[in-house]
C-alpha cells in the first residue's frame, strides 16, 4: 500500500504553485485555516472538508495581528510535529505553515488591513477591538494564497464566521464559506486550544457555561423575558467564579438585538475563568414570541 504523502508548504510561492496545480487538473480545493494546536474540533473541520472537495489544504499560522500586546501570542499553544501527524493520518493533501515574514513582509504597524463592517465593534469587538480586522486580514491573505473553492470554519467562533461571510460578500470573493457545529466534550465544554490553560478545577467548572446557555434557551422558548434571563444567568455564572465579558441574545444572521417580530435567536457568551477567556454560543432552534426588552 502506498503511504500517504502530506505536502509541506512554507512559502507563498510554494502554496500558490501547489494550489494552482490542483485546480488546473480539475480538482476542487478546500481550505481549513487554523492556528495549530489541533484538537478534535479542528479535525472535524478537516474531515468535513475532505468530504466536500477533492483536495484539502490546512493552514497553520498563529496570526500576530489578531493579538493585542497584552494577549497570549507568545504563549499560544504550538505543536507542529503533532499537528502534522494528525493531518497526515486523516489524509490531508497539503499543509501551509508560513513564517510571519511570508504573510507580513513589512512592519505589522504598516500593513494594509481589512476593516470589517459594524459587526466588528460589538460583542467580542468591544473588549478586543483589534481582533476582527486581524482575522479578516489573515483570512483574505490565506484565500489569496490558496484560491480555494470552499473554506471551512467552526461555529464556536460565531462572530468571526459572520465577519468572514460579510467580507466574502462585500469583496466579491469567489469562495464558498462552509461551517460545522461546535465540537464539545462529553460535559458540554466547547473545544478550544486555549482550554489547556485551564487548571483541573477550572476544567470541571468550565462546562457550566454551556449549561447556562441551555437554561436560557429553555427560558426563552417558555416565553420568559430576555432581560431577566440574561441578568439571572449573569448573576449565577458570576457566583460560580466566571467574570463575564458579555451574555446576550441576538439575531443569528446579523447579531443585532432581537426585535419583537423575531422568532429565532442565538445566545452568545464570553467569560473569563481565571486567566482563560472562553466563548460559546447556542442557536435557539425553537420558535418563540416575545418583545425584545
Amino acid at each position: 500500500m502506498t503511504q500517504h504523502t502530506l505536502k509541506h508548504l512554507t512559502t507563498v510561492k510554494e502554496c500558490h504553485t501547489w494550489c494552482l496545480a490542483q485546480k488546473h487538473t480539475g480538482q476542487t480545493l478546500a481550505l481549513v485555516p487554523t492556528m495549530g494546536a489541533l484538537h478534535a474540533g479542528h479535525l472535524a473541520l478537516v474531515t468535513y472538508a475532505l468530504q466536500q472537495a477533492d483536495r484539502v489544504i490546512v493552514s497553520i499560522f498563529v496570526n500576530p495581528t489578531q493579538f493585542a500586546p497584552t494577549e497570549d501570542f507568545d504563549a499560544y499553544p504550538r505543536n507542529l510535529e503533532l499537528d502534522l501527524k494528525h493531518l497526515k493520518a486523516l489524509g490531508v493533501h497539503a499543509v501551509f505553515c508560513p513564517k510571519t515574514t511570508e504573510l507580513y513582509s513589512d512592519s505589522l504597524n504598516d500593513q494594509t488591513l481589512v476593516m470589517p463592517r459594524i459587526v466588528r465593534q460589538i460583542l467580542c469587538g468591544q473588549s478586543r477591538p483589534h481582533f476582527f480586522q486581524g482575522v479578516a486580514t489573515i483570512v483574505l491573505k490565506l484565500l489569496n494564497c490558496c484560491q480555494p473553492d470552499i473554506a471551512v470554519f467552526g461555529e464556536k467562533d460565531y462572530q468571526q464566521l459572520i465577519v468572514i461571510r460579510q467580507m466574502i460578500q462585500d469583496l466579491l470573493i469567489s469562495c464558498q464559506i462552509h461551517s460545522i457545529p461546535t465540537v464539545r466534550t462529553q460535559t458540554g465544554l466547547a473545544l478550544s486550544s486555549r482550554n489547556q490553560y485551564l487548571s483541573p478545577s477550572q476544567q470541571n467548572l468550565a462546562p457550566e457555561l454551556f449549561k447556562a446557555l441551555k437554561n436560557i434557551e429553555q427560558g426563552l422558548c417558555a416565553g420568559n423575558p430576555i432581560t431577566c434571563l440574561c441578568e439571572n444567568m449573569h448573576t449565577h455564572l458570576t457566583q460560580l467564579g466566571f467574570k463575564l465579558d458579555y451574555l446576550t441574545i441576538r439575531h443569528p444572521e446579523t447579531l443585532e438585538k432581537l426585535q419583537p417580530e423575531d422568532t429565532t435567536a442565538i445566545i452568545l457568551v464570553a467569560a473569563w475563568l481565571g486567566h482563560t477567556r472562553l466563548i460559546d454560543n447556542l442557536i435557539c432552534k425553537h420558535s418563540f414570541h416575545q418583545p425584545a426588552l
